[in-house]
């Protein structure tokens, strides 16, 4: 098994690079894992505690059942991915059942800021966007997606996501092999994580 981390600031395109390199792979071949489902379980809190957590933190991520999950798939097992709601600020009652495949993607803002998790990755990806880029997809996503508003999206951005991506997820790039800039210039480095891909599973 072939395990591609893809990290980014929230924004950046890490979405589109996946489907990127998934156009390139059989779908039987390939699944994907998003950090997004991993998000701490918090039903022992009321919905306004949850709303105030900083989801863009390292601490509020259940990194350990991530890695066990993935320790799993390289060994052959299925597992059953949590599900989280944006809505509701916590995990639903549903999983999703994920199969092991020659490739899997993990995606999300903070995979390689985990030094367990980044272990397991056989290619690192940081996928790099301007931050003025990042913040309009960011309030495009949060008001189409999940029912905040602007004022809501930029108080959020300016207290904690612009710091938080200076603080633990910009330099994380230093750990990537391969960094992508979001833009039309990125085929080649796409390219190139596909020849990588194509030489181990063929």
């Amino acid at each position: 098994m072939l395990i591609i981390g893809i990290a980014g600031g929230t924004g950046s395109g890490k979405t589109t690079v996946v489907r990127q390199i998934m156009n390139e792979i059989p779908l039987e071949e390939v699944g994907v894992i998003s950090q997004d489902h991993y998000y701490r379980e918090t039903s022992h809190l009321s919905y306004d505690e949850r709303a105030l957590i900083n989801f863009d933190h390292p601490r509020a991520i259940d990194f350990e059942l991530l890695t066990t999950h993935l320790k799993a798939l390289k060994a052959g097992e299925t597992v059953e991915q949590p599900v989280y709601s944006f809505v509701t600020h916590n995990r639903t009652d549903d999983t999703i059942m994920t199969h092991p495949r020659k490739v899997m993607i993990v995606e999300g803002i903070l995979i390689l800021a985990n030094p367990e998790l980044r272990e397991l990755f056989d290619i690192k990806v940081y996928v790099h966007a301007d931050s003025d880029e990042r913040l309009i997809r960011r309030l495009k996503r949060d008001i189409a997606e999940r029912g905040r508003d602007m004022e809501e999206v930029l108080q959020r951005y300016q207290k904690t996501l612009k710091p938080m991506h200076e603080q633990f997820i910009e330099p994380t790039k230093a750990h990537a092999d391969i960094i992508i800039p979001n833009d039309k210039y990125n085929t080649v480095a796409i390219d190139v994580v596909r020849a990588v891909i194509h030489q181990r599973i063929l």
